[in-house]
C-alpha cells in the first residue's frame, strides 16, 4: 500500500487499562476527554440530557480534569441542575469527587438519613439535605458505589459497546492492552462479553487480562480457586490470561487522591499480602500490585523479598503499578528482585493538586521514570483509564516527553524526561515484558505480529503541543485492517451504530481531537471568548494556579455563580 509518506509506528500497547470493564458501559458514557473548555463540556451535557430517555442517566465517568478547561473549574451543582432538572447526571472527577444532580440523588436513594460510608462523605446543606457532592476521603468506593446504582446495558448492547470501544482504541493507534481488572469486575461472569467476541473473531485489540480480587477477606480464597482454574498464558494471540492483580489484597491498596493526606496501610497488610504472594509464587503466576506511595512500596517489598527467600521468583514477571513517589533505594530493591514498574500519566491530570499538597520539589519525580530506566528496572507505559485518566495514549506520550500536565503546568526537570523514541518504546516494545510477550510484538520486524499504526502527522517532528492531537489514519492488527480514516476511510471495516440509539457515541464519538492544525490553547481561547471582558477575573485564567488559589473553593476565584465566560 502507498501510505503517502506518512509515519508508521508499531501498534501501541497500553500496559494498564481497564478495558474489559470500560467496554461494558462505553456506549452509555458522555466523554469530556480532550475538551478545551467547560463551555464545550456543558453544551455537550445539555444536548445529551435532551436526547436521553427516562430512566437512563447521563454519565461523565472520568477521563478529564478541571485543569484542562480554559475556565480551570468544574461546573457548579446549580449549573448542572439547570441543564438537567429531571434526567439523572453523574460526573466523576479524578479520584476525589462526583457531582450528582438532584435527579441522580433521588435515583441513588440518597437523602438526609443516608449515612456516610467509611472513607467517604456525602456533602449536606444547612438543612441536612444532600447537595449532590460526593467526596472520597480518601476512599473512592463511595464514588464507584454511586455509579453502580445506575442502569446497565443489556447483554447484546454490551457486545456492541465493547466493539465500539475497541474501534476507539484502534482510532488512536492502540493494538494491544493489558487489562488490570477492576472493582465490580467479577471473574468469570463479567468476562463473558469479551470471551464471546473472541470466539466470534471480532476482537480488534489484543488483550491480556489480570485477575483482581473483589472482596476484602476473601483474597486467599479467590487466588486459590483461580490458580486451579487455569494458568497465565492460557488463551490465544488475541485474548490470554496474564496473572494476578492489580488488587492482590485490600489491605495493601493505597489511595491516589492527592487532595487528601497519604493513607497509612493497615497493620495486617504484610500478613495478608504474604499469604497471597506465596500462592502466586508457588504456582509461578505473574502478578502486579497497585501502589501509589513509596511507603506502601517499602512494605510490599519486605513481603516480596521474604517470600522470594523461601519460594524463588525465578523470572516471574512481577511489578508495581503507578509508584509516583518511589525512591532510588526501592528502585534498587525492585531491580534486584527482577521486577518492574508500569507508569501512567495520572500526574498529567492531578499534578496541580499534588503540588498544592506536597510542593513543586516533591513533584519533580512523580514518578521518576527516567531514573527507573537508568537503574535497570523494567518500565512500561499506560494510562490507567477509564475512570480517572483518559485512554488516549498521545496524552501519555506528551506527558513522558514534556513533563506537562493537561493544564499546562511543567512538573519535571529535563533529567526526568525521556526523548520521543524512548517514550514510544515504553509504549510498544517495553510493554511486552508486562504480558510475557517479548519478541512477538512491539516492533515492526519479520517474525512479529503485523500490528502497526499509520499516523495523522509525524510524531517525531510535530511541535510538542501537537503530540496530543495525533490519531491513526490506518490501524492494522495481525495484518488485518481494523480502522481507516482520511484517504484510507474506504478500507475501514463497517461498524453497526452504537446501541442504544441515544448513545453519546453516535453523536459525539470518543476522545475529542481538534481539527488538523488547530492548537488546543487556541480553541480554549475562542471557547472562552477572551476578547470580551469578564467581571469575575478579567480572563486571567492562567493565573489561577500560579496565584495559589484553592482549587477546592468553588465560590472563590471563580465567583459565587461561577465564571460567566463559558455561558456565551
Amino acid at each position: 500500500m502507498d501510505l503517502n509518506h506518512r509515519r508508521v509506528i508499531p501498534g501501541l500497547i497500553d500496559s494498564h487499562l481497564h478495558f474489559i470493564r470500560g467496554g461494558l458501559s462505553y456506549n452509555m458514557e458522555l466523554r469530556w476527554d480532550g475538551l478545551p473548555s467547560l463551555a464545550d463540556a456543558m453544551r455537550r451535557l445539555k444536548e445529551q440530557v435532551a436526547r436521553t430517555p427516562a430512566p437512563q442517566w447521563v454519565r461523565i465517568v472520568g477521563g478529564f480534569t478541571e485543569m484542562q478547561f480554559a475556565e480551570k473549574r468544574l461546573p457548579t451543582l446549580d449549573e448542572i441542575n439547570a441543564v438537567a432538572p429531571d434526567t439523572p447526571v453523574f460526573i466523576l472527577h479524578l479520584y476525589d469527587r462526583a457531582l450528582l444532580n438532584r435527579a441522580a440523588l433521588r435515583a441513588c436513594g440518597y437523602d438526609r438519613d443516608t449515612p456516610n460510608p467509611k472513607g467517604g462523605l456525602i456533602a449536606k446543606d444547612s438543612n441536612g439535605e444532600p447537595t449532590g457532592l460526593l467526596l472520597a476521603e480518601p476512599n473512592a468506593m463511595i464514588l464507584y458505589a454511586a455509579l453502580a446504582k445506575g442502569p446497565k446495558l443489556p447483554y447484546e448492547y454490551q457486545l456492541n459497546s465493547t466493539r465500539h470501544f475497541m474501534r476507539e482504541m484502534n482510532r488512536l493507534g492502540i493494538t494491544s492492552a493489558i487489562d488490570a481488572g477492576g472493582g465490580f469486575q467479577n471473574y468469570p461472569d463479567d468476562y463473558k462479553v469479551i470471551e464471546e467476541l473472541q470466539r466470534a473473531g471480532e476482537l480488534t485489540l489484543r488483550i491480556a487480562y489480570n485477575l483482581f480480587t473483589q472482596k476484602a477477606g476473601e483474597e486467599v480464597s479467590d487466588f486459590t480457586k483461580w490458580t486451579k482454574m487455569g494458568k497465565p498464558g492460557d488463551g490465544d494471540d488475541y485474548y490470554r490470561h496474564n496473572g494476578a492483580g492489580e488488587m492482590l489484597v485490600f489491605s495493601a491498596a493505597d489511595f491516589e487522591d492527592f487532595r487528601m493526606p497519604r493513607p497509612d496501610m493497615a497493620p495486617n497488610m504484610e500478613n495478608d499480602l504474604e499469604a497471597v504472594v506465596r500462592i502466586l509464587a508457588s504456582n509461578h503466576w505473574p502478578f502486579r500490585l497497585h501502589a501509589t506511595y513509596n511507603e506502601t512500596i517499602s512494605r510490599a517489598l519486605d513481603v516480596f523479598e521474604k517470600v522470594n527467600r523461601d519460594i524463588p521468583f525465578n523470572g516471574i514477571h512481577w511489578f508495581f503499578d503507578h509508584a509516583e513517589t518511589v525512591t532510588d533505594a526501592n528502585l534498587e530493591r525492585i531491580a534486584k528482585l527482577g521486577g518492574g514498574i508500569a507508569v501512567q500519566h495520572r500526574m498529567a491530570y492531578q499534578g496541580e493538586f499534588f503540588v498544592q499538597r506536597y510542593g513543586r520539589k516533591a513533584a519533580e519525580r512523580t514518578p521518576p521514570y527516567q531514573r527507573m530506566l537508568q537503574m535497570g528496572v523494567n518500565v512500561g507505559a499506560g494510562t490507567d483509564a477509564t475512570r480517572v485518566a483518559s485512554y488516549d495514549p498521545w496524552n501519555a506520550l506528551y506527558w513522558l516527553t514534556t513533563g506537562k500536565t493537561l493544564g499546562g503546568l511543567l512538573l519535571y526537570p529535563a533529567a526526568n524526561l525521556v526523548d520521543r523514541e524512548t517514550a514510544l518504546r515504553l509504549y510498544t516494545q517495553a510493554n511486552t515484558w508486562f504480558s510475557n510477550e517479548e519478541g512477538v510484538k512491539g516492533q515492526i520486524k519479520p517474525g512479529q505480529y503485523a500490528d502497526l499504526a499509520v499516523l495523522s502527522d509525524d510524531y517525531f517532528s510535530v511541535p510538542d503541543d501537537q503530540i496530543r492531537n495525533l490519531v491513526s489514519v490506518l490501524t492494522v492488527v495481525g495484518g488485518r485492517i481494523v480502522y481507516g480514516d482520511n484517504e484510507f476511510s474506504a478500507l475501514s471495516p463497517p461498524m453497526p451504530p452504537a446501541m442504544p440509539d441515544w448513545s453519546p457515541v453516535n453523536h459525539f464519538g470518543g476522545y475529542f481531537k481538534p481539527a488538523a492544525g488547530a492548537a488546543l490553547h487556541s480553541l480554549a481561547h475562542a471557547a472562552c471568548d477572551c476578547g470580551t471582558s469578564c467581571s469575575v477575573h478579567d480572563h486571567a485564567h492562567g493565573r489561577a494556579y500560579q496565584d495559589a488559589v484553592d482549587a477546592n473553593d468553588q465560590r472563590g476565584f471563580w465567583g459565587a455563580l461561577g465564571c460567566s465566560c463559558w455561558a456565551i
